[in-house]
This record gives C-alpha cells, structure tokens and sequence, in this order.
C-alpha cells in the first residue's frame, strides 16, 4: 500500500477521466473539420484538375460559358494576382497604424484614454463585413475618386502603378477598405503581446536613462517581436480571406495589370460572384473549387511561413539557436 502523502495528493487532484475525454475532442475536432473541409473541396476540384491541370494556375483567360458553345476556358491567375496584390497592399497600410496603436494603448495612452480607445478598437472588429463594404462603395470609393487617386496620378503618374483612369473602384481601394478592416485585429493581438513583455525591462531601460521611444524601440519591440509577426500573419489572414468588402469595390473584372488604379477581382470574389451561375455546368463549378482549394493553400503557406519566423525569433529572444 502506498502510504505517500504527496502521491496520494497528486492523485486527489487529478482531473476525472470525462474531462481527459471532453479536452481530447476539443484538441482534435478542429483538425478534423479542417481535414474534411480539404476533402470536399479537393473532391470537388476533380474535374478542373483533369480539365486544364497545371495551366489553371497560369492562365489568365476566364470564360466559362463560351459563345460558340465549346467548352469552359478557364485560368486562376487574375484572381490569384488581384488576392496577393490587395493583401499586401492592406499589409503595407495596416500593419504600421496597427502597430502604432498598440503602442500607443500599451505605453503612452493616459489612463482615462486608454480603456475608451482600447473599446472603440475592438468595436470595430465587430462590424460585419458587409457593412464596411457598403460603407466603402457609398463614402470610400467617391473619396478614392474625387480626391486620392487623381492627386497620385499627378504626383506619381510616371510609375505604372497609378496610370489608368480613376474610377475609384479598384484594387487600390480594395486594399484599403481591407487595410481598414485587420487594423482592428493586428492592433488588438499586438497591444497583448506588447503589454505581456515584463515590466522590469522597461523600468531598466528607464533608469539606464532612455526616453520613451528608445525604451520601445530597445526593450520593449525585441521582446515582443514574435507575438507581432504572429499578428501580422492574422491580419493576413484575415485579408485575404476576405469577400463581401472587396467584391463590392474591386470593380470584378479578370484581369492583370500593373495599375492600382483599374479593376480586378480575387479568389473570393470570384467564388461569391459566380457561384450561383454554375448551372449545368459542372466544369464551371468544379473549377470555382479549385479556386476555393487554391486560396486554402495560400493560406496555409502563409501561416506556415509565418511559424518559421516566429520560431525562430523566439529562439533569438532567449538566446537559443533552432535545431
């Protein structure tokens, strides 16, 4: 018999086995609903596969009911190159407001400020996405077109990037109506890992005589370097996922270009456009799939991309070097 009273402590304080089982489900039912949602629409990609093969990536020619009858011609590439475009677009304008923010809620914002703007923030990451699209075509587009895009045409018109007419609908203001809508979400995962970096190392740089800024930018954005890579992967995420807002701005043409300034359209807004117009035509919908399936690999390859960094610049944090 065993009369140890710390084992039998240990063992008094083990959870029961129904909660082993109900954490257990919890842990493996996500990756399940993953593993089976890439079955349906791996599935269901079958037949563009067979169809076009490796050119779908590579095509830029979107025409699934041809007039005279023949079969669907069909390529990704336009909504795959209007997707990586306003992505990084949303990135480049969201990620330094996102960060600013967050500092300024962590470490410099009085106290009577910071809990309102801390509310207002996360409020809006609550809008849905569609009212931020509305919003968009109604205020944002005009703005883009009466003010934004005419004044970069005149000052940078010499750059491919800002040649076109100035419509306001575009991936320019596709890219900022997303920038608009992950500022919330980077901002609020950013302040988090920022305010988690211990307050002993700020005190220290403090009374090694640094101001403010220096103690950010020496003790505090070393420390906190991984969690706001991490966030900048959700924020990603989270952009290039996106589909009412940008269906309703982008303007929806298949097409490449180098202007900001001209319509094009992304995987989701295709998906969201045309899914209902598939009838009949099981190449059509099959290749509506594909596009589903590739938009899941470009965001697994984000987030898997994203994990090396972040691995990696934790290593560097504690002075390690990965295996």
């Amino acid at each position: 018999m065993n009369s140890n009273p710390r084992s039998r402590a240990q063992k008094r304080a083990r959870p029961p086995n129904f909660f082993f089982l109900i954490l257990g489900l919890a842990a493996v039912v996500i990756p399940i609903i993953a593993a089976l949602m890439l079955y349906e629409i791996g599935n269901g990609s079958l037949s563009s596969i067979d169809a076009f093969g490796v050119s779908f990536l590579f095509s830029s020619d979107w025409i699934p009911n041809p007039p005279n009858g023949g079969p669907s011609i069909l390529g990704a590439l336009p909504s795959i190159y209007g997707s990586i475009v306003t992505t990084a677009l949303a990135l480049v304008l969201a990620v330094p407001v996102s960060l600013g923010v967050a500092l300024f809620q962590s470490d410099l914002a009085p106290i009577k400020l910071r809990t309102p703007s801390m509310f207002m923030i996360e409020m809006l990451a609550a809008v849905p996405s569609v009212v931020y699209g509305l919003w968009a075509l109604l205020v944002l587009v005009p703005f883009m077109r009466d003010y934004v895009n005419p004044q970069l045409k005149s000052s940078l018109g010499f750059l491919p990037l800002f040649t076109g007419p100035t419509t306001g609908l575009g991936m320019l203001t596709a890219g900022v109506i997303l920038a608009i809508m992950i500022i919330p979400y980077g901002s609020a995962v950013m302040r988090e890992v920022i305010s988690a970096v211990p307050r002993s190392q700020r005190e220290a740089s403090i009374a090694l005589g640094a101001t403010n800024w220096e103690m950010i930018r020496t003790a505090v954005l070393p420390f906190a370097r991984a969690g706001i890579i991490a966030a900048v992967v959700l924020a990603m995420g989270r952009a290039i996922g996106e589909t009412m807002a940008v269906t309703m701005v982008i303007g929806n043409v298949a097409r490449i270009s180098p202007s900001l300034f001209l319509p094009a359209e992304t995987i989701p807004s295709v998906i969201a456009n045309e899914f209902t117009e598939v009838a009949g035509n099981d190449v059509y919908l099959s290749a509506l799939f594909e596009l589903a399936l590739i938009l899941f690999a470009i965001a697994f390859i984000m987030n898997l991309v994203g994990r090396v960094v972040i691995n990696r610049l934790s290593f560097k944090v504690r002075g390690e070097l990965p295996a």
